[in-house]
Parts: C-alpha cells; sequence; structure tokens
C-alpha cells in the first residue's frame, strides 16, 4: 500500500472523465487511522495565466459569467495551453480574450490550484509592450468586458472583493512580487 506523509491509498477509481477534466475516488486510510474517501479532480492540461500591464501600469482584466459561482468575475486572462508550449498559450488567451498582444513576456510563476482537492497546474506570464492586434474570441469566451485599471485600482479590487477569483489575486501577488511592489 503507498503511504505519502501518513496517507495509505488502498485503491482508486475514475468516477468522472471528460476532455478538460477526470474525477477521481481513492479509499484511504488517513494520518490518524481512519477509512475514508477522498475525491481527487485533475486537470488534464496545465492553465496559463497572463497579467498584462500596460505602459500606464494599467492591468487588463475581463469579465465573464463563471456558470460555477452563478456571478459575473472579474479575472486576468486565461486558459488552458491545449497542447501548446506554455507560452505560445499565454499569447493566445491574451489576443483571444482581449484583442491585445505582448513584446514583452515574462514567467513569474507556476502554482498549483485547489491543491487540497485537485491537481491543476497553473503557469503565470506576465506581459508589456501592449498593442492592439485584434482577432479577439471574447463572445465565444464568453467574456463581456475587458478593462485597463491602473494598478492601484486592481489591488483596491481585490481588496473590496470586486476580484473575488483566488487564481487572479494569486497571479496579481506574483506581478508584484517580481516587479518589486512587496
Amino acid at each position: 500500500m503507498p503511504s505519502v506523509s501518513g496517507w495509505v491509498t488502498r485503491g482508486s477509481r475514475i468516477v468522472y472523465a471528460n476532455p478538460w477534466i477526470e474525477v477521481r475516488e481513492d479509499d484511504v486510510v488517513r494520518p490518524d487511522g481512519t477509512d475514508g474517501i477522498y475525491g481527487v479532480v485533475t486537470q488534464r492540461n496545465p492553465a496559463v495565466f497572463v497579467v498584462a500591464l500596460g505602459d500606464d501600469d494599467e492591468v487588463v482584466l475581463v469579465r465573464l459569467f463563471r456558470y460555477t459561482v452563478g456571478r459575473d468575475s472579474w479575472e486576468v486572462p486565461a486558459g488552458g495551453i491545449d497542447g501548446d508550449d506554455p507560452l505560445v498559450a499565454a499569447q493566445r488567451e491574451l489576443r483571444e480574450e482581449t484583442g491585445l498582444a505582448a513584446s514583452d513576456w515574462t514567467l513569474i510563476a507556476t502554482m498549483n490550484g485547489l491543491n487540497g482537492i485537485a491537481v491543476a497546474r497553473e503557469i503565470v506570464f506576465l506581459a508589456r509592450g501592449l498593442f492592439e492586434v485584434g482577432g479577439d474570441e471574447r463572445e465565444d469566451e464568453g467574456i463581456t468586458e475587458v478593462v485597463r485599471v491602473p494598478w492601484a485600482e486592481a489591488m483596491a479590487m481585490v481588496r473590496d472583493g470586486r476580484i473575488a477569483d483566488a487564481q487572479t489575486i494569486a497571479c496579481l501577488l506574483h506581478a508584484a512580487l517580481h516587479l518589486g511592489r512587496l
């Protein structure tokens, strides 16, 4: 029986799968010795996130309705890598979601989303030197608005809950650390 930090996995089965995720249910013995079931969601492909920062220190945010939480959400552009190199995927997502491209790209972080229940690798890029290229697919993505907000306003949006998406908050934190703002 495999043991990881006191957990013992007795068995495992896939209970659901689609092209984007897989849900696994493990029969486990918890560190305290009791039997249990642990559900794990595995994201099939890593995701990329783009903190796009304009020349006037403005963060590009997209607004879209999130079915899971039943409300609109302000987020940084993001999406699956879909088999591409992460940088290529990040460039594609920025273009599709905002109609923008960038001349300067920096990998600033890798993260794990919801690691208490999920295997979800996330790769964060900082994009600067923004310029319009068109060709966005906002409607296909469900994006209702694209805005540029001053950095201080983005931080205020986190503080007052207008930005509630944990990945976006983490991406902004990584950008702040990279830029020496914290």
